[in-house]
């Protein structure tokens, strides 16, 4: 196949599809909050806003849902108005009175994931739905599918998560820490935690202070 890089070739054309599909968000206008800002680290949402750094893609299976938003499977966004601020949200498809979201997974899942859950619930909220269903895809296409009916508790953290977040952009002032275990793969890790190590892998020989030249 020649001297052709084709890794970088697909990598940009992952991340140029990527910031095709990204939600649309005006980073100044403070009184509009998306639900995705508000189920992912506010910490994260905030410097997407004020210093944004771009994220690493690593494949097209992320781009799942973006993809069918763009297709028009779904609705158009809807606005949840919480005092005078709005609450942004938007499903990936409705299906009669349901809501469905699609979403991207290495393997079968157990249980959904926490800021899914958290998504799917608002949405049913926004568009006054009682049922909704998030579908992961793995990438060998197996599906795993939950259901969910809203609660209003859920929701209340959501409504109090988009005040905090609206108060700290327009106060200029930082998030507090919210660890997970998405923090690693997140590119603002070296903000909040210590610089990442390139990590170099060794031989045996080398651990043990020999090189290929020495004889036994």
């Amino acid at each position: 196949m020649g001297d052709r890089d084709f890794r970088a070739t697909i990598k940009s054309a992952v991340d140029s599809i990527g910031k095709e599909l990204e939600i649309d968000i005006d980073s100044k206008d403070f009184q509009t909050i998306h639900l995705q800002e508000v189920v992912q680290c506010l910490r994260r949402s905030y410097y997407d806003r004020i210093e944004p750094e771009e994220v690493e893609r690593r494949g097209f299976n992320e781009l799942l849902s973006g993809l069918l938003r763009k297709l028009q499977y779904g609705s158009d966004p809807k606005n949840f108005q919480i005092d005078d601020i709005k609450l942004k949200g938007q499903v990936d498809m409705l299906v009669d009175d349901s809501i469905i979201l699609f979403r991207a997974a290495q393997d079968e899942l157990e249980e959904p994931v926490a800021n899914d859950v958290l998504y799917l619930n608002a949405c049913m909220w926004i568009y006054d739905k009682e049922d909704g269903v998030v579908v992961y895809i793995s990438g060998d296409r197996k599906e795993t599918t939950f259901s969910l009916t809203r609660n209003k508790k859920m929701f209340e953290e959501i409504v109090r998560r988009v005040r905090v977040l609206n108060d700290l952009l327009k106060e200029q002032k930082t998030p507090i820490l919210e660890p997970s275990v998405e923090c690693t793969d997140c590119q603002y890790y070296e903000k909040c935690f210590t610089k990442k190590k390139n990590s170099k892998q060794l031989s045996l020989a080398e651990m043990m202070g020999l090189s290929k030249k020495d004889d036994f």
